[in-house]
């Protein structure tokens, strides 16, 4: 099936659209519309026609769109979106704006401008990432458009370019640009009559960073195209070559963002490439800043394939600790320390760093792909915050299709002294990967002979959650044992912020979920500034649940599966 007759298939499933956000959503926008990388006083908003010709945006601060503005746009190219970049708005702004293709239906949006800098009251904001295509509907973000989010942070994944289900009829693997413009179309368009992801888009601003599923698994900007068969051999990196080109202009067209290049920062890993790196401030109460790790990065080291050979260990921590080995690109570090410092130095409260992998010490399975594989930088980066008394940093991030909170330290040496600092992370859930971390973790462990096929079958016969005491009575809780008893064994610090310098009150669940997805909201108080951190989620599901009983995964609906507080210093 080609994308033509997959967006066709998009007037059978039209009172999905409809129940699902406040507009009128036809086939010729299939898609909904978008509102992003705002500013205090600019955005972008996007859509997606199928009608060649001329798409009208309306903006107004009124819901009625009196005295709006126009804007316009040309579609050229059915698979391609249209964007516009609106000026000269109002700071701290409720804006409404209007999608008008050649149908002359509508869809609607809205978003919010960001505060003037000296302003305090308080925020509200998501993040989530991690959805398969052939997993949509998404039924875990159904409750984001009654959130009244200030944004939403789409951290990356936000498609899966590789063809999990090779039954799936239409579905493709990315390796052209037509293809990767038909994997977002997949991940938008809705299935079994709803797709809330849609809707999340049009209830709030938006911004975007990639992960590896953008492109290819696990793949490394900075290395040499020679190390990667996947790639083509153009230019010196693979961000040079036309795989990785093509990925980015397919991200770039269909997510509400401002096209930015880098200029010449004497290193050829970054000079003169695509700039990801954003770093937003909202008043007094937060500054964010999204990190590209895949770009920039250098070639990840060999995995370790037997976690309990130490010899094997060893070599690979002390490889990690290379000085000359990057995740980031010195440029985007520099901006970040900057952002921070400024941030710090300006009184901002919180300090919120995306990153799309997790900077939190997970032990060395799968820590090639992660921060600890580039151990030296990570130090570089966790010494700064804390010598420099930068207060109330939290780390966000995703990829482990799970919700794991820790405390960060960070070590000068391999297997040397444990510093703590002030900082801690949260990653949070999918919004639909099969599997999620939990039975991932679960099979690893069993492969490697870390669990005993009578634990295996113990898990098995869990309920995923089900805290009613101290014992290990659910999945999570089997999950969280097996993860603190690898932390232990190299000195990490267990799951959870309790008994670590983060003052932070376990309000609902655990600070581990790994069996749903969902989304994660994050809200500072207006008046004592606390942070609460809620994630929301259901139940995961599979791809065989979904064809056979679709109605049991488009009821499921989210509810809290943890909540903590935490006071700021």
């Amino acid at each position: 099936m080609t994308l033509a007759d997959r967006l066709s298939l998009c007037a059978a499933v039209l009172s999905a659209c409809a129940a699902a956000m406040p507009t009128t959503c036809v086939a010729e926008l299939p898609h909904g519309v978008a509102a992003g990388d705002a500013t205090a006083n600019s955005v972008v908003l996007w859509a997606h026609s199928t009608l060649p010709g001329k798409v009208r945006f309306t903006l107004s601060t009124r819901r009625d769109f009196s005295g709006g503005r126009n804007f316009s746009a040309r579609v050229t190219d059915p698979s391609v979106p249209v964007k516009v970049l609106v000026k000269r708005l109002k700071p701290d702004t409720r804006y409404f704006y209007r999608v008008v293709d050649k149908s002359r239906k509508a869809v609607r949006g809205e978003f919010r401008t960001l505060p003037v800098k000296d302003k305090r009251k308080g925020l509200v904001f998501g993040v989530t990432g991690d959805a398969r295509p052939e997993l949509a509907p998404y039924p875990g973000l159904r409750n984001i458009p009654d959130a009244k989010l200030a944004f939403l942070v789409y951290l990356g994944d936000c498609i899966y370019a590789e063809n999990y289900v090779a039954a799936l009829d239409g579905s493709v693997a990315a390796k052209t640009l037509a293809d990767y413009r038909a994997k977002y179309a997949e991940t938008f368009t809705a299935k079994v009559g709803l797709n809330t992801l849609p809707a999340a888009r049009a209830a709030t601003g938006q911004y975007a960073m990639i992960d590896d599923h953008e492109v290819v698994n696990d793949f490394a900007g900075a290395a040499p195209p020679a190390s990667d068969p996947r790639f083509d051999q153009t230019g010196k990196f693979i961000n040079e070559t036309a795989r990785y080109r093509d990925a980015l202009q397919a991200f770039q067209e269909n997510m509400p963002i401002v096209d930015e290049y880098y200029g010449d920062t004497g290193d050829p890993r970054d000079s003169r490439k695509r700039k990801l790196y954003r770093s937003r401030t909202f008043g007094k109460d937060a500054m964010f800043a999204m990190l590209d790790t895949r770009s920039f990065r250098d070639t990840e080291l060999a995995p370790v394939t037997n976690p309990a050979d130490p010899k094997q260990i060893g070599a690979f921590l002390t490889k990690s600790f290379d000085p000359t080995r990057t995740l980031l690109g010195r440029q985007q570090l520099a901006d970040l320390k900057a952002d921070l410092q400024a941030a710090q130095e300006a009184h901002v409260v919180w300090k919120f760093v995306l990153v799309p992998e997790p900077i939190q010490n997970l032990g060395v399975l799968g820590a090639a792909d992660r921060y600890e594989g580039y151990a030296a930088e990570r130090t570089e980066l966790l010494k700064f915050i804390h010598t420099r008394g930068i207060s109330n940093v939290v780390f966000v991030t995703a990829d482990i299709h799970g919700t794991v909170v820790n405390n960060l330290t960070y070590e000068e040496v391999p297997g040397g002294p444990k510093t703590a600092t002030s900082a801690f992370e949260i990653s949070t859930g999918p919004i639909a990967f099969d599997a999620p971390f939990g039975p991932t973790v679960a099979d690893l462990a069993f492969a490697y002979k870390l669990i005993t096929p009578q634990q295996k079958a113990f898990y098995d016969s869990l309920p995923v959650a089900n805290d009613t005491d101290n014992t290990i009575n659910d999945k999570d809780d089997f999950i969280k044992s097996l993860i603190d008893t690898q932390l232990a064994s190299m000195g990490y610090d267990p799951v959870g912020l309790s008994g670590s310098p983060i003052n932070a009150t376990l309000l609902q669940g655990d600070y581990f979920a790994g069996h749903t997805y969902g989304w994660t909201q994050f809200r500072i108080d207006g008046s004592s500034k606390k942070l609460t951190v809620t994630t929301y989620g259901v139940t995961a599901y599979n791809w065989d649940t979904l064809q056979k009983q679709p109605a049991k995964v488009t009821a499921l609906t989210p509810q809290v599966v943890s909540q903590f507080e935490v006071t700021p210093k």
